[in-house]
């Protein structure tokens, strides 16, 4: 192979790759639209804004609002050495639930949601 076809087809495979890492493989992208964070777990979009006194979890399948009237979550929050457990429940187009939370920079929080008393997925965040 001469050198000059080598270079082009290393940079063909290299911009095949860029395509591929834009985020758009599934027609939607994955932005926060309430001011939150968002993960990504089976197609579906988790956005979690979590504030000293309110946490709040935002459904998406494909880029449309998920309907949560049926769902709960679990949230595990920790932050250092503590653990707080909280159960969000619907609230209009989210899951909240109100009260004190340790929400500093570097907390992780897991969170669990259930439709019609049936798991269906885990997400993982790290707060900024």
């Amino acid at each position: 192979m001469k050198p000059i076809h080598f270079i082009a087809a290393i940079l063909l495979g290299l911009s095949g790759l860029t395509f591929a890492a834009g985020g758009h493989e599934h027609g939607h992208e994955h932005k926060p639209l309430h001011g939150g964070i968002v993960a990504e777990v089976k197609d579906m979009d988790y956005e979690l804004v979590a504030k000293p006194e309110q946490i709040q979890l935002f459904l998406r399948n494909h880029g449309k609002a998920v309907d949560v009237s049926q769902a709960s979550a679990r949230v595990t929050l920790l932050s250092g050495a503590d653990k707080q457990e909280v159960e969000l429940k619907p609230n209009g187009d989210r899951l909240e639930a109100n009260g004190s939370f340790k929400t500093a920079a570097g907390a992780k929080i897991l969170v669990t949601v259930t439709f019609a008393s049936r798991k269906i997925s885990t997400a993982r965040f790290t707060l900024k």
